[in-house]
Order: structure tokens, then sequence, then C-alpha cells
């Protein structure tokens, strides 16, 4: 698969009750990420395989983001060669907040931020 044929989603379009995996560092996601997603940072994906594929056993599509693209593209490819349903968020993270999607945190929901 060449990496322009990676099938991408806009952030406004993943829907609320879809499976979100952030593949971002734990910095990040403490900063700010979608309520629900599961995280399971990009270089752990490999040896975390198992965890994921318990949580998507009913077939779901795993919509996968970090900050803007780039590393979830890489994870989308990965998850799609290993049969599954997997799609990167354009843009992720920073266009999921630009698209006014909500952001938690740690911290009071009003302080989450993309970082």
């Amino acid at each position: 698969m060449r990496f322009g044929q990676l099938p991408e989603v806009a952030a406004a379009a993943v829907p609320v009750d879809g499976f979100l995996l952030d593949v971002r560092e734990d910095d990040e996601w403490a900063a700010g990420h979608a309520e629900g997603a599961l995280h399971i940072p990009m270089g752990q994906v490999v040896a975390r395989f198992g965890e994921l594929t318990e949580a998507v056993a009913d077939g779901r599509r795993v919509h996968v983001v970090c900050r803007v693209g780039g590393r979830s593209a890489q994870v989308a490819q990965y998850l799609i060669a290993q049969g599954l349903d997997a799609v990167n968020v354009d843009g992720g993270m920073l266009a999921w907040d630009a698209a006014g999607r909500p952001l938690v945190s740690g911290r009071a929901e009003a302080d989450a931020f993309v970082l």
C-alpha cells in the first residue's frame, strides 16, 4: 500500500461512538485527548497489539490519531496490513480541536489542550 492510498477521515467526521486509538506520547495524552480513546503510544503498538485487537473484536473501524497525522498514518498502515479496518484521522488532534471536538485531561476539561 502506498502512502497516498491510505484511507483517511476528517476529524469532524469521526463518529461520536467511533473507536479512537491515540498513538501520541504520554505527555501529549496527559495535556488533552478525546474522551473514551484508547491510548497506546506509537512505539508500543506492536507489543500491545493484542490489547487493541481485543478492544475491536466486534470488527469496529479503528480511527488512528496523533498530533497532526504522520505517526497515525504509519500506525494505520500497519494495522491495515494486520487485517484490521483502520483509518487515519486527517490532521490529527490539532484538526480534532479545530473542529470543536471535545478534549479531556487529568485536569479540568477547560484546561485540556493539544500538545
